[in-house]
């Protein structure tokens, strides 16, 4: 068995594909869109009848932000109390757009997600490199905390 990964060393495999300052620049916008457009999707899954009698208020996104912040923990405590708050934003934002009610969350999140992934390939193009989930999916995890990484280090925080 493989031996885990610490944050620092995911950063870096990360960070191999993110050299380029425009790709950087365009990631801190592109991947929290991401990671809300995905949330929205999961949380446009609909719940069974039976489970939501019996678990009032319940969505898949909660099972989502549960097991992102399961792994982040596993990385690093306390850059997963960051990357919770981040979820907690999302999740609220999702929330408000269905109180709204314009338009169903899917859409928006489609919408979000296509767009934000242009964003990314346009980066990506500009770095000359692939981004890094065509090296595994878990790197769809990876870019949040990766960024979360440098505003702890802004704040002069430890992860």
């Amino acid at each position: 068995m493989a031996a885990k990964k610490s944050a620092d060393q995911w950063f870096a495999e990360y960070g191999e594909s993110h050299q380029h300052h425009a790709n950087e620049l365009i990631h801190w916008f592109c991947v929290p869109l991401i990671f809300f457009s995905v949330l929205g999707f999961i949380w446009s899954v609909p719940v069974p009848d039976l489970l939501a009698e019996h678990l009032p208020g319940f969505n898949w996104a909660l099972v989502a932000i549960f097991a992102a912040t399961v792994f982040y923990v596993s990385l690093s405590p306390r850059l997963s109390a960051g990357l919770l708050c981040f979820m907690a934003v999302c999740y609220s934002a999702i929330v408000a757009l269905e109180l709204f009610d314009v338009f169903p969350v899917w859409k928006i999140s489609a919408v979000v997600f296509v767009l934000a992934w242009i964003g990314q390939f346009i980066g990506h193009r500009i770095e000359g490199k692939k981004p890094s989930f065509f090296n595994g999916v878990v790197f769809l995890l990876i870019g949040p905390a990766w960024l979360m990484s440098f505003v702890y280090r802004k704040l002069g925080a430890r992860y």
